[in-house]
């Protein structure tokens, strides 16, 4: 997904400078279409920008902003497979991959698509030019970029809803009944040991964070220090007065 993130920004990179020429591509569009004598219809499809750089064009300037729209679909093109090959997805990604297909297609209308705000590319055109002429092709790219950060977005929701699915599964009481089997088997709740220190008489689990106090009850002395402690008492004696 990372790689995918990666590739999508760096089309968005360069279809941000591929922008800031706007005016240059339409007016390569403006030169290509009167050299093919086809400035009546609007320019409607990937397909027809293709034929117009590489049968109609003249100079260098055109042919360059041509080719660089070109290139940016042709990356969204390949990109849309590598989203197809990533993840099954759902009916909600599923639905924008298809849409992003079928707007990169070559042979896709594209005269009725406008791009909307926050997008002002249509804003730059004249009323005729956006209505009649452009509308569809400048709107191409945003839409298809927007697509596809709703795709990723979606897409990367999926896990997540896995996730809270998985930690919701116990409910309150749930979760107090399962705390007090805990408590019982010397198990912190989230199934970690406890132990206790002397001199605190607090049980800490092994993130450190203390739980419920309790006492502590003193095992009777076994081992060598009871032996020792026999013969420093000295032999047994029975009750009443002795000499020593």
């Amino acid at each position: 997904m990372n790689e995918i993130k990666e590739s999508l920004r760096n089309i968005e990179q360069t279809y941000k400078i591929f922008q800031q020429q706007q005016f240059t591509f339409i007016a390569a569009l403006e030169h290509t279409r009167e050299n093919a004598h086809d400035k009546i219809k609007p320019v409607s499809s990937i397909g027809q920008v293709q034929t117009y750089m590489d049968h109609h064009c003249n100079n260098t300037t055109d042919k360059r902003i041509l080719q660089m729209f070109l290139n940016i679909c042709c990356d969204l093109s390949k990109l849309c497979q590598r989203l197809e090959s990533l993840h099954p997805g759902n009916s909600t990604t599923n639905t924008l991959l298809e849409k992003c297909k079928m707007l990169v297609s070559h042979s896709n209308d594209l005269s009725t698509i406008r791009a909307k705000y926050p997008h002002d590319v249509v804003n730059h055109l004249s009323c005729d030019e956006a209505r009649n002429h452009y509308g569809g092709v400048v709107s191409l790219i945003p839409i298809v970029l927007d697509c596809m950060k709703e795709w990723v977005a979606h897409t990367e929701k999926l896990p997540r809803n896995m996730i809270q699915s998985v930690s919701g599964e116990y409910s309150s009481p749930e979760r107090r009944a399962f705390r007090q089997g805990a408590a019982g088997t010397g198990l912190t709740a989230s199934g970690q040991p406890t132990f206790l220190t002397a001199a605190t008489q607090t049980s800490y689990n092994l993130t450190g964070l203390p739980q419920e106090s309790r006492r502590v009850q003193k095992k009777p002395q076994v081992g060598p220090g009871r032996a020792v402690g026999k013969l420093l008492d000295g032999p047994w004696k029975p009750p009443g007065r002795h000499a020593f």
